[in-house]
């Protein structure tokens, strides 16, 4: 019923988010402001201390600087309220070593042909079964924080694209996108905050680990639909192939940032391979696209508990810009 208060008209609720030294968990806290921004620039940079359990800084020295670089209109207090995805740095202004996001952008703005299609995130795995885009309560299990994530998502307008139950039940997928340069990350761990803070309120845990049953279960990935203007054009099955072919010969350096952990999570560790339609390879290039012979291709190696900023990043290094190991 508090929510329910009249909240004074110059007092806004800024949420500022950012990830912690894990690469996967995020943080949050929360200050007031006496306008309504507009702009990430308009709000002032904070701190938080990075000693305590944030694995970021150390106790003799534990300030963090956050700033803001982008608004989401927050789906939990409404009104003019905002969430506030954040960078970190250090107290001297230098980058911070978790922040994926800096150098992520800073190649985004090499290449402004760049055009990401989608990212469809895979969720939260469990025992097998007919459960995939199942109906039916013996079938789904979780629908109500799904459409509560939705929801928020379209309320926050974050790009999410759709969402489906996936192999086993209570695993799900959502899609991001399409989605431009640094967008694509910046919106991708936003739905990710968004799904947490919902799951929350239904006493449910999130779990975004690419494995966490031993044995023969269905795992999770972030999949990702890739594309650029040249590819989308007639004759942009020729783009694609080169594409895939510089992705394999950094197959290594892509699957070690496609995974926080090194590539310990990843099974499509150790063989590259692509196909038409084919769900068991690295990269998929969808049948339609090779049907009409251009379209964008699907890396199906990052795992579930990526950095979108540190996948991307990737993408436009090897495929855009031409760098090799």
């Amino acid at each position: 019923r508090y929510l329910a208060l009249p909240q004074p008209a110059d007092k806004v609720q800024c949420m500022y988010i950012w990830i912690d030294g894990s690469g996967e968990n995020l943080r949050a806290k929360s200050r007031t402001v006496d306008f309504t921004p507009k702009s990430p620039k308009e709000l002032p940079i904070w701190n938080f201390d990075g000693s305590s359990s944030t694995g970021q800084a150390e106790g003799h020295n534990s300030d963090v600087m956050i700033h803001p670089v982008a608004l989401f209109k927050d789906p939990f207090r409404g009104g003019n309220n905002r969430l506030v995805l954040c960078e970190t740095y250090s107290h001297d202004g230098t980058v911070h070593r978790t922040n994926k996001r800096h150098s992520c952008n800073e190649v985004m703005q090499k290449d402004t042909d760049l055009h990401p299609f989608g990212w469809p995130k895979n969720g939260f795995p469990g025992p097998q079964g007919p459960y995939y885009t199942g109906v039916g309560a013996n079938k789904v299990y979780g629908r109500d924080v799904v459409e509560a994530h939705y929801r928020a998502c379209l309320y926050s307008e974050v790009k999410i694209a759709g969402e489906n139950a996936e192999v086993m039940p209570a695993q799900w997928e959502f899609q991001v996108g399409p989605c431009e340069g640094i967008d694509m990350g910046d919106h991708l761990w936003l739905a990710r905050f968004l799904l947490h803070r919902v799951a929350e309120d239904f006493g449910i845990v999130v779990s975004f680990d690419p494995k966490p049953m031993p044995g023969d279960w269905n795992g999770a990935g972030a999949h990702t639909n890739y594309s650029t203007g040249a590819m989308r054009q007639p004759g942009g099955m020729k783009v694609m192939i080169e594409a895939i072919e510089k992705l394999g010969k950094r197959h290594a350096s892509h699957i070690r940032a496609y995974d926080p952990h090194g590539g310990a999570d990843n099974k499509r560790i150790d063989k590259f391979s692509y196909g038409v339609a084919h769900r068991g390879s690295s990269i998929r290039i969808p049948r339609q696209c090779s049907d009409e012979g251009c379209g964008y291709i699907e890396d199906r190696r990052p795992a579930s508990n990526c950095d979108p900023y540190s996948v991307t990043e990737m993408i436009v290094r090897t495929t855009c810009l031409g760098e090799t190991d």
